[in-house]
Order: structure tokens, then sequence, then C-alpha cells
């Protein structure tokens, strides 16, 4: 066994090697960019080593600055985590030659696995389910529909050359082939100029769904069990679960032997991953392997009980599997959200900057330890006061869960997403609330369609509907309660002028425009006992316990009986005296007062925010990689004006209506702030 690794990355996939390196007693080295020099994963590991300045290009993915710390510190052997270098056959080659063991699969499994045409070529030899179709160009529509009917309906006609939607048409008789044929092949001249078209299976209601899987060096391969990935935006998985909730028992057991058996044909050892495509009539295909280990493993390890980085670190040493097929366990089901550094109101953009606050919720499983099961684990690589730099991805943490049924996961996700505390940047916690609390998602009825179907024009608060929002009311007013009471037991206070709890007040939602609501609301005792309140608001009557302290921002405590964890600070950007709550998604801004203030404050006028029109803003943190304007320039709407660039993403901003620019105020190169003004237009 290994007595020394280094981790060839960064974040929380390195804090997560680093765990099991800790439990196995390897020691640890971590390299860092000048970005990363403070970031969690150095902090932890035994040593670390710098790589270079932040940009990724210049260390994280420069091979020969991580087999030169290999060499410095000592280290027997690499683990690449995910990303960067993982799944870089050249990388593995050059780590095995300089007699570093590369903890991973070996470079001509990887290489045989990185071509998609290659690898399709390999998975139809080894017996899997490739999607049938014909690669050649087809001459006439008389041959399409042969094609079309030897493949069986429904088929995708698709142009070579095609993108944007443009050039493709799905077919479902012999008449849509013949027509299809012939729009598709004018449309695809028309658009690319190159009309050469191919037929291929159109598979309904395609489903993500792929199969782990673990080798070793004695020719021993294991399937452990599938994750359903269908939950994806613009093909980025965002929810995973383990075991699928929509494949048979005959689908997983055909679906885990294709892949061991393609694993077997390229001589696979390590941890991997086949993925497929999965029809709605449980019709399977192949689409690639990932030959690393993926973010999303901790499901499959909540339900097979297994340490995955363990297996990876005992193979690479040369160590036989410790278990056969039929001792691997399907325990529970497991949830993964990933919890990422962008803005679900302002279109998903990165959003960059200090955790002001970063205070997961209560862990009871962890990483590496195979012994707890059935709660909540965090995976992450950042820490309170910590930095999300614009250089790397948006993924700040990963939140598990594991529950009894699915259904047990789902409400342990739901309540551990309402007590994540992050402040000082966004991220997308609303987001992940509501695909929660879908019904076709709680139904297990979805595919990789579904955010796009549900959510194509973007996310709003209104897409959090709460199912009981006067709940929000009634837990501000026993806040305010809490406080009052809190205040009326200071002593030394004037006789007179002593501050009065009350029992009558006014939750005022705070609206952007203006248009406040105000809710009168009765609160009074019902047991008598620090830490808990009755709160009538029309009908409904809440009974609330919370041993919370008052300047916590997550609140537990109980309603009617019912556990409750929630969200709330005092102060919010437009108001002081406002609390912010926030739960199952949901957030609003309210004033807890009395009757009177509350018909004072009705009367006060709103103050509307400064007209910006003028102004392109920035709309996240990030670096301004081009200004296309000059001052004088007459610009059209739609067009050009900058292009920013954060987490790995280029952003291009254009002119939201037609313009002369005045001027323009930040320079190429410079760092923007949110909502900092690029161009002003006269």
């Amino acid at each position: 066994m290994f007595t020394k690794i280094l981790i060839a990355n960064r974040g929380e996939i390195a804090c997560r090697v680093i765990a099991t390196a800790r439990k196995m007693g390897i020691k640890t080295v971590a390299v860092y960019s000048e970005a990363d020099k403070d970031a969690r994963h150095v902090l932890m590991a035994d040593e670390a080593v710098n790589i270079g300045p932040a940009p990724s290009r210049e260390s994280y993915l420069v091979a020969d600055k991580i087999i030169a710390a290999c060499k410095q510190t000592g280290a027997q052997a690499v683990h690449p985590g995910y990303g960067f270098l993982s799944e870089n056959a050249e990388f593995s080659k050059r780590v095995e030659e300089e007699g570093i063991i590369f903890i991973g699969p070996k470079h001509y499994s990887v290489g045989a696995m990185g071509d998609k045409i290659e690898s399709k070529k390999l998975a139809g030899a080894a017996g899997v389910n490739c999607i049938p179709g014909v690669n050649d160009a087809i001459d006439t529509p008389e041959r399409a529909v042969e094609i079309a009917k030897g493949i069986g309906y429904p088929v995708m006609i698709k142009a070579s050359a095609g993108g944007g939607g443009k050039g493709l048409r799905v077919a479902f008789n012999d008449k849509e082939a013949f027509e299809g044929f012939t729009s598709c092949k004018n449309e695809a001249r028309n658009s690319f100029g190159d009309d050469r078209v191919f037929i291929e299976k159109f598979v309904e209601e395609p489903r993500h769904i792929e199969i782990q899987l673990i080798g070793d060096a004695h020719g021993n391969v294991l399937y452990l069990n599938e994750r359903e990935c269908s939950i994806q935006r613009r093909h980025q998985k965002v929810i995973e679960e383990a075991p699928s909730p929509f494949i048979s028992e005959a689908t997983r057991k055909a679906m885990g032997e294709q892949a061991v058996a393609l694993a077997k044909a390229v001589k696979y050892q390590s941890a991997g991953t086949v993925e497929f495509v999965v029809g709605k009539d449980q019709s399977f295909y192949f689409l690639e392997m990932n030959t690393r280990l993926q973010v999303e493993h901790p499901v499959t390890e909540c339900i097979t009980g297994l340490d995955l980085v363990e297996l990876m670190i005992r193979v690479a040493a040369g160590e036989k599997l410790p278990l056969t097929q039929a001792e691997v366990k399907r325990n529970g089901w497991a949830i993964e959200c990933r919890i990422n550094a962008e803005d679900p109101f302002r279109n998903f953009l990165p959003s960059t900057g200090r955790l002001v606050r970063f205070a997961p919720p209560e862990q009871t499983m962890f990483q590496a330890n195979t012994q707890d099961w059935f709660g909540v684990r965090v995976d992450t690589g950042v820490q309170d006061g910590g930095e999300i730099p614009m250089f790397y991805d948006s993924m700040i943490a990963k939140l598990i869960v594991h529950g009894i049924d699915r259904n047990d996961a789902i409400a342990k996700m739901r309540e551990a997403l309402n007590g994540f505390v992050i402040r000082g940047i966004s991220s997308n916690i609303p987001f992940q609330a509501a695909l929660l609390a879908h019904p076709r998602f709680v139904s297990g009825d979805f595919n990789t369609g579904f955010i796009a179907e549900n959510y194509g024009k973007g996310f709003s608060a209104e897409d959090v509907p709460h199912e009981d929002p006067s709940f929000l009311l009634a837990l501000a007013a026993f806040v305010r309660r809490k406080s009052r009471e809190r205040a009326a037991g200071i002593s030394g206070q004037l006789p007179g002028y002593g501050v009065q709890v009350g029992k009558d007040y006014v939750v005022v939602t705070l609206a952007p425009d203006g248009n406040n609501s105000y809710t009168p609301v009765h609160v009074d005792e019902f047991v008598g006992e620090t830490g808990s309140a009755r709160v009538r608001i029309g009908a409904n009557s809440y009974e609330i316990r919370s041993n919370s302290r008052i300047n916590d921002i997550a609140i537990t405590g109980t309603v009617n009986g019912q556990p409750f964890t929630a969200q709330v600070e005092r102060g919010t950007p437009r108001n002081p005296l406002a609390l912010r709550l926030q739960h199952n998604g949901t957030r609003i801004d309210a004033l807890v007062v009395s009757p009177r203030m509350a018909e004072l404050h009705n009367l006060m006028p709103h103050k509307a925010p400064p007209d910006m029109s003028r102004y392109v803003l920035s709309p996240m943190p990030g670096l301004l990689v081009d200004v296309a304007v000059v001052p004088g320039q007459k610009v059209q709407a739609g067009e050009r004006v900058a292009v920013i660039e954060a987490m790995k993403m280029e952003n291009v901003l254009f002119a939201a209506a037609d313009g002369v620019v005045g001027k323009v105020l930040a320079a190429k190169g410079e760092s923007l702030t949110v909502d900092q003004p690029i161009v002003e237009f006269v």
C-alpha cells in the first residue's frame, strides 16, 4: 500500500480523497494555484505544493507541474479526481512512465473510451446496445423510408452539419420520413451549405441513467447498481439519485451486465461509469463511458455501503476487489443536490465572491465512513469566510441524503436544504427546493427534458409556491415576539417606559414595487415555557416551539407538532428593521409592527429604485475580457457590447435598445462587481 499520494485536483473532490487517505493512514499532498492558497483542500492535506497562477491552463492542467510535485514530495501515486487531467490518456501514460502509479484506469482504457466514435464501435463489438442508425449520408427519400423501417419508428432525421435545431426532424411513419428527409436536406443546404443527412433511432422521453463500475487488475469487474441523472439543465446534472425510480430489475441487470462486458473488453480497472440513454419503453442505448470517479459517486456509496475512493486506491495498489457481484447491496434511497454558486433568479448567472456565512446542515454521514448511513452528508471544498474564485466551476458543495425509501429521501433533502446557510454569494438552493417539490419529480415521472419543459422561460420566485404561505408570516411574528420578550426582561428599565410585549401585531410583507401586504396576527402563549407561542392568522393557528437562539440564522423547532427548519435574518439590504425568512425555497421580507405603526407605514411613499436603463450593467462578478463599442458609436438593439468571463464561461452582453454610446465606464481586463456599469448611453 502507498504511504503518500498526491491529489491532482482542488475543491470538494480533493477534500473527499484526503478523507479516505487519512482513514487508510496514507499521507496526502495537495497542489494549489495562487487563487487557492487558502483553500480547504490545502489546509486538510499533510503537504501542499504551489503549481502556478490562478487560470487552470497554467496550473491544474499542466502535467509537468503535477509530475514535478510528485517527485518533489516523494508521492508514489496520483489521484486525479474528476475534470482537469482525470480523463487525459497522455497524462496517465506519462505518470506511469515516470514510475508513479495513476489511481484510475490504465491509459489504453482511457484512450479507447475517450473517442466518441471509436468507443461506440467498441461498445457494439462488446455486445452493448448502441443507438441504431445509419451514419452515412442518405441519397433519396425512398432510401430514407427504407432505412427508417429497418431501424423502427420513431426515427430522427439529422443534417450532418446541423445545430441549433435546424436540419432535424422526428418521423413516426413512412410519410413523415419521406417528407422529413426532403425538408431536412433543403434546410441543411440553406442553413449550412451542406445537405448530407443521416438517420438514427429517436428515443422517446429519454432518461439519463448510468451504471457505476469497479474493476481490478485481476480481471474482476462489478457493477454497483445505477444512478438516475435525468434532472439536467443545459446538459449539466442538477439532482442525482440511486437507485432509479424508473427501471425494472431486469433492465438494471441487463444494463449492468452490458457495462461490465464493455469494461472487460478494454481491460478496465478502477472506478468508471457507463452512461446510457433509456427510452420510455425501457430500451437502453450506450452513450459514453466516463473513465474516472464521478461527481455523483456519493449516492452509490450510500446504497452499497462502499467507499469508492478506497476501492480505487486498493485496486491501484494491486489488490483484488473485496466482494463479488452477488454481495453488492442496494440499501435504501440516496439523493444528491449540486449546490452551485449561481443566481437562479438571474438566469443562473455565476456568483463569485466571499462566503460571508457558510453553515451546512448538521451532518450525520461522513466521507470515507462506511459505518453511518441513513442521514445527511455534505461534500465541500469551501468553508465559512472562504472565497469562491471566478476561475473554476461553480459547484461549492454537494448535499447528499440517504433515506429508507424515495419519499423519505426527498423529505430529508428538503429539510436539509432549509438548513443550508449560504450568504455573501447567491446559490441555486431555491431552485433545488422547487424541483424537489414538483409533483412530477415526486412521482418519478420525468426525463431529460424536465427542466426545459417546466422552467423554459427561466426561474422566478413565483415558481416556488409555498404549501402554507401563512406559516412564514407566523414564524416572523413568533421571532418578533420572542425578541420583544427578551427586551422586556432586561433589568433597569425606566418605570412606565419599559418594553411592552403586546399580543396584536401586523406582518407587513414587503414587495419590491412598494405594493406591500398587511396581515393582522395575534400571538399568545399556549404553554408557559420559553421558546413557545401560538400565532393566530385568520382561521389558522400555529403552535410554534423552538429552542434556537434569537440570533441564529437557521431556526429549528416544531409547528403544530411537526418538525421544521427555516432561515431567519435580521435586516435586509433595503430595510435594516425587516426580517428575511426562507423556507422550502420561498423567501419573504417582512416587518412585524404594532397595528398603529402598520397604519402609518401604509401612508409612507414608496421610493422607486433609480432608472438604470441607460446603462449596460455587469450581471455578475467577473473579468471584462472585451468592450466592443467606443464613445459616439451608434448601437442597435441586440448588438454585442461587452464580454465577461466568469467560472470558465464567457458571457456576452448585448444592447437592450438602440442608442449612442456616451461613455465607456470600465476598461478591458478590469474585475467587475454585480451591477457595475460598463457602458452609458446618451
